[in-house]
């Protein structure tokens, strides 16, 4: 521990917290090709490879994960969340901090329900994580049957005909 003159000589210096998303803290600069250090909640990124990997020891499952070049021109690997997904290649993805400690090397994960990627559909808890709305929908979109459609025109062309005056 410091001594009061030492402090007043030197002082205390802060101590800079470092990130582990290191490709959230660039963006690429088109125009003069160059890199600028600054930080970024997320990054839009096209994906480039859909795969399963497996977890670490103790842990055994088919994990989903993406291969995603990122705006600033980074490849990283990104995992996605939830039961079920429809993300193919050159699908267009949002990818936001947080590693996957069973996968190694996977720092990112992919947010759901944003772009080309849909929310899990029939989830019913912890949604916002999911991108899931509260009618519990999300993937499928709703099919409208021939019956729907006729009651639809029928009330349609009751409300369009004019009143009789009197």
């Amino acid at each position: 521990m410091p001594t009061i003159s030492q402090l007043t000589k030197k002082g205390r210096k802060k101590k800079i917290g470092k990130t582990r998303s290191l490709a959230l803290r660039r963006s690429f600069n088109s125009k003069k090709r160059t890199y600028k250090s600054y930080s970024a909640p997320q990054k839009r990124g096209v994906v480039t490879l859909v795969k399963t990997m497996t977890p670490r020891k103790p842990n055994s499952a088919l994990r989903k994960v993406a291969r995603v070049k990122l705006s600033n021109r980074m490849e990283v690997t990104a995992y996605i969340q939830g039961e079920g997904h429809a993300l193919a290649e050159h699908g267009i993805v949002l990818v936001r901090g947080g590693r996957v400690k069973d996968l190694a090397g996977v720092k990112y994960h992919i947010v759901r329900g944003k772009f080309d990627l849909a929310g899990v559909a029939g989830r019913q808890t912890s949604r916002s994580k999911y991108g899931t709305k509260r009618g519990g929908g999300g993937a499928a979109p709703r099919v409208v049957t021939e019956t729907e459609t006729v009651k639809v025109s029928e009330n349609a062309n009751v409300a369009t005909e004019p009143t009789p005056a009197g």
